[in-house]
């Protein structure tokens, strides 16, 4: 059996809640669930929509914006002990987010470190905060994500492995398709049922530990 490697959402995922919809119910204006609605019915892409909502934030606000951030995000129970389980069992782990530099970088950091960490960047220099899109589609996907990650999937080009993704929502759509196994909640739970894609719903990273426990054969892993 192929190797595991793990590509793994942040927001709604390592967290509990989404932080950017936590961030816009603070501090946007009024509209900017008509702006979410759409990204999530995908009427607008994911780019155009999470660029739209932090455009309706003043660049003031950022130390604030960051506080509350940080200071309001729980992670995902078993979250350390999931760490502690692919690094035990020699399988790498990616963090691809469609969140944001300035909350991911920082609640990451006490678990880190990561194979990788993929998210968007921001710029807080202007009037109002601009995202800023380092990972963007590659030529094989139209769906303007702005964290692209399919695209970053294929980059990595991990072709010889039993790729697992983990997420809920949107932004982890495209990537389920690219994926061998997918734990799933949410949004995406429902997809994966829709799609018929392997997957296993999860509640606690102690649930995605034992499915991969259950689905991989452990023993194997430690064969480099």
């Amino acid at each position: 059996m192929a190797k595991p490697v793990i590509y793994c959402d942040f927001d709604g995922t390592v967290t509990e809640k989404d932080n950017i919809i936590s961030i816009m119910k603070e501090f946007a204006p009024e509209g900017w669930e008509a702006v979410k609605d759409q990204i999530l019915s995908r009427e607008i892409s994911i780019r155009e929509g999470v660029g739209s909502l932090f455009s309706l934030i003043p660049s003031e606000s950022k130390e604030k914006i960051i506080a509350y951030a940080i200071e309001n995000a729980r992670i995902r129970a078993g979250f350390s002990e999931f760490i502690e389980f692919t690094r035990s069992e020699n399988i790498p782990l990616y963090i691809v987010s469609g969140g944001i530099d300035f909350f991911v970088t920082p609640l990451l950091k006490p678990y880190g470190p990561f194979d990788g960490v993929y998210c968007n960047a921001s710029d807080f220099s202007g009037e109002n905060i601009k995202i800023i899109w380092p990972h963007k589609c590659d030529w094989l996907c139209e769906n303007d994500c702005g964290c692209c990650k399919p695209s970053i999937i294929r980059k990595l080009n991990h072709q010889d492995r039993f790729k697992v993704v983990i997420g809920d929502s949107v932004t982890d759509l495209e990537a389920a398709k690219q994926a061998d196994f997918v734990l799933a909640r949410d949004l995406l739970k429902e997809k994966c049922e829709e799609w018929e894609l392997p997957h296993q719903q999860f509640e606690t990273f102690y649930d995605c530990i034992e499915a991969l426990k259950n689905r991989i054969e452990v023993k194997e892993l430690n064969v480099k």
